[in-house]
């Protein structure tokens, strides 16, 4: 059964609608922030919530864009397939991110879970009727791209300037701080990822990246948990490296 169909049965004995929201990562950091309880559980009602296993697709790059996705719980991939087949990782998003907003007839890229979670699914008509209704969603809705646009503006700088450990230092950072704004207290973090995924959205080979790993935990600054957990032994060097005021090794 593919996971879309199979959401309802999956997500019975969680609690009521409004249990389910106030746990959602959207509430805290997305786009339900600023919603109050009325507003809240009018949201709820025109979502649907669904179930995904680890590496299943969310969408599809080409798939129609008639649905804007909030992943509540989890970690996800973007992935887009180049003309030549190969295929790129352009971002990774946590609880509380949006996924699929688009004017366009399609999606420009895909999205896949790299660990299990749930989203909300919203038709996007409605979204654009909710966004009329209640107008402190549209505000918290052009916060949030304003912060995408600046977040993709200093990947872009790091790509052009930054050298390969700055890189992957800067990476190690920005996955910690985004884990702690959705609530998690360290010292170790998830890292779900691949290597292989880190170095494709780094503009790094795998074997530069596991490179700057191994220089990382040489160093003491980081310490490797099992296969999907990392521990920031010293964050200030890595925060100093990843802002160009480190000694990079590489």
């Amino acid at each position: 059964m593919h996971p879309l169909d199979a959401t309802r049965a999956l997500m019975e004995g969680l609690g009521s609608e409004s249990s389910i929201c106030m746990k959602c990562g959207s509430r805290s950091v997305g786009l339900c922030a600023p919603l109050d309880a009325a507003a809240l559980d009018d949201m709820s009602g025109e979502s649907e919530r669904l179930a995904f296993d680890q590496r299943d697709a969310i969408f599809r790059q080409g798939d129609a864009a008639r649905h804007v996705y909030t992943l509540t719980e989890g970690m996800a991939r973007l992935t887009r397939v180049l003309p030549d087949g190969r295929q790129a990782v352009i971002g990774f998003r946590f609880a509380g991110d949006i996924l699929g907003f688009t004017p366009e007839a399609e999606h420009a890229f895909g999205a896949e879970m790299l660990t299990r979670g749930t989203v909300c699914r919203l038709d996007r008509r409605r979204l654009e009727q909710m966004f009329r209704r209640y107008p402190v969603m549209e505000r918290r809705f052009l916060d949030l791209c304003v912060k995408e646009l600046s977040a993709s503006q200093d990947h872009i700088l790091a790509l052009g300037r930054f050298s390969a450990e700055e890189r992957v230092a800067a990476f190690l950072v920005s996955l910690a701080e985004a884990q702690e704004r959705r609530g998690h207290v360290g010292p170790v973090f998830d890292l779900p990822t691949t290597r292989a995924d880190i170095g494709e959205f780094l503009g790094l080979t795998l074997e530069t990246v596991s490179r700057a790993v191994s220089s990382f935990r040489k160093r003491g600054w980081i310490r490797l948990h099992g296969h999907s957990g990392i521990e920031l032994s010293d964050r200030n060097a890595l925060a100093c490296l990843a802002a160009g005021e480190g000694a990079d090794a590489a």
